[in-house]
């Protein structure tokens, strides 16, 4: 870990490592006020500039390599950051709200905007699922860069069940 890492990552620590650039959400983690609703905010606006280019098929291939770059890209910024699960590391949500519209697609904007707020609040309170996966991968290293994923992809979960039932 640097000693030098900030309390509050920068534009000079975003654009240090690729993988800072992409765990901080092309700069969306940088917020102030609420990174990680900034980052699912970012991922929802790029979900509508990709939807119409991309094959619903090929959703499937970018969530994949998101994951796995995401995964690698979490590691090391938590470690550079010296925090395990800093609150500016956001590309866990934006990969988790990916899989959300992916699955819920296709969707208008009220449906949209419920499952951003379904998974805002399941990412916010981290009950249950969110909760057990947010302890158990603590830390720094492969698994601590998984759990900062994990926790995410539990709220997507739940965000999808509920929509699930309300379309039931």
């Amino acid at each position: 870990m640097p000693s030098d890492a900030p309390a509050r990552p920068t534009w000079r620590f975003l654009f240090a490592h690729p993988a800072h650039f992409i765990a901080l959400g092309a700069g969306a983690g940088l917020s102030r006020l609420a990174p990680g609703t900034s980052g699912t905010l970012w991922a929802w606006v790029a979900w509508l500039v990709l939807e119409p280019l991309l094959p619903h098929s090929a959703w499937g291939l970018l969530l994949a390599a998101a994951t796995l770059l995401g995964w690698w890209a979490c590691t090391v910024t938590a470690r550079h950051l010296g925090v395990a699960d800093s609150g500016h590391i956001v590309w866990d949500e934006v990969v988790a709200f990916w899989l959300v519209l992916w699955l819920i697609a296709p969707a208008g904007f009220w449906a949209q905007l419920v499952a951003f707020a379904l998974f805002r609040f399941f990412d916010a309170v981290k009950l249950g699922p969110m909760a057990w996966a947010d302890r158990a991968f603590k830390g720094f290293g492969p698994r601590g860069g998984f759990g900062i994923l994990l926790d995410d992809f539990a709220a997507a979960l739940c965000t999808l069940l509920v929509i699930a039932l309300w379309r039931f």
